[in-house]
């Protein structure tokens, strides 16, 4: 049983995968069928998460999961697993990785409506502070997220949205089933709803055009997803959603930073967004006051 400080240990993990990721996944995208690309790689996800769940025994628990169980396991692969990864991986081949990421990364609101409503949780508003100063400093880091949003952005934020009652959903079915189950639901049921989806809509077609140059960008974007979502559901196990999603904040401005360091200067503005990110990190890396809090949070819920 993983405790609250590992817990937390393994969601900033989370959230530093994250934001290589996201900026990964942009190449990636460029180079195939974004559809085909989420396919490919969700799929090779599932087959080593099923491969770990045979090596560390837990294949008897898959057999004894009840009917509750197995609705939620289709519940978060279909809105987990497959309609926000068509949407964010068509929305990030239109639009920047920092501004996907920034916008990913707004989760945590959505998060508190749905943590309050269906799981009862008491936000933490020092955290959520801590939560809006780390926004801050990424939109300085963006110059500020443009005025007219475009579509690849949209399909990112309705992405973010289905993300965000997924991550509620799963921490209801985190109390009876493993995080590695929990991770193949998504992943395994996610994958056959993509395929539904291709075959449907004649994205599968796309195949005939896959070359071996995009290969190392679903092997490399699969690594990062496997890494994700193991730390994410093991880490989600023991801590409030509301207080994960905070965390996972972390990724937006490593995503940014990456974006601006490959080949462009930064501004007064910019730099001035890294160091109130940096004091943000510094802030909630204080993980003994940090993890006091929520045990205190904990003890009143």
């Amino acid at each position: 049983m993983v405790n609250q400080r590992t817990g937390l240990i393994l969601v900033f993990s989370t959230a530093v995968i994250s934001g290589f990721s996201v900026f990964i996944n942009q190449f990636g995208v460029a180079e195939t069928n974004p559809y085909l690309f989420t396919f490919l790689k969700n799929t090779l996800v599932a087959v080593f998460l099923f491969a770990l769940i045979l090596g560390f025994r837990e294949i008897k628990q898959i057999k004894k999961l009840s009917k509750k169980d197995w609705l939620l396991l289709l519940t978060i692969g279909l809105f987990g697993g497959a309609i926000p990864f068509l949407l964010f991986f068509k929305g990030l081949s239109l639009t920047s990785a920092a501004n996907g990421s920034f916008i990913q990364k707004t989760m945590f609101v959505y998060v508190a409506f749905f943590a309050t409503a269906i799981l009862r949780e008491k936000i933490n508003f020092k955290l959520y502070s801590l939560g809006a100063v780390l926004v801050f400093g990424n939109l300085l880091l963006l110059k500020a997220l443009p005025a007219s949003l475009h579509t690849g952005d949209y399909l990112i934020l309705a992405a973010t949205l289905f993300w965000a009652f997924e991550y509620t959903i799963s921490k209801v079915a985190l109390k009876t089933i493993s995080p590695k189950i929990v991770a193949l639901g998504r992943m395994g049921t996610g994958s056959l709803f993509i395929l539904i989806f291709l075959v449907f809509t004649g994205n599968i077609s796309s195949v005939a055009q896959f070359s071996m140059a995009q290969i190392p960008w679903i092997l490399i974007g699969s690594a990062l997803l496997l890494g994700y979502v193991l730390t994410w559901y093991t880490g989600l196990k023991s801590i409030k959603v509301t207080t994960a999603t905070v965390i996972l904040l972390l990724g937006s401005p490593i995503t940014t930073a990456l974006t601006l360091f490959s080949g462009k200067s930064l501004t007064t503005g910019q730099f001035a967004g890294l160091a109130i990110v940096a004091a943000g990190i510094i802030a909630a890396l204080g993980l003994n006051k940090f993890i006091s809090a929520q045990r205190r949070l904990n003890v009143r819920s």
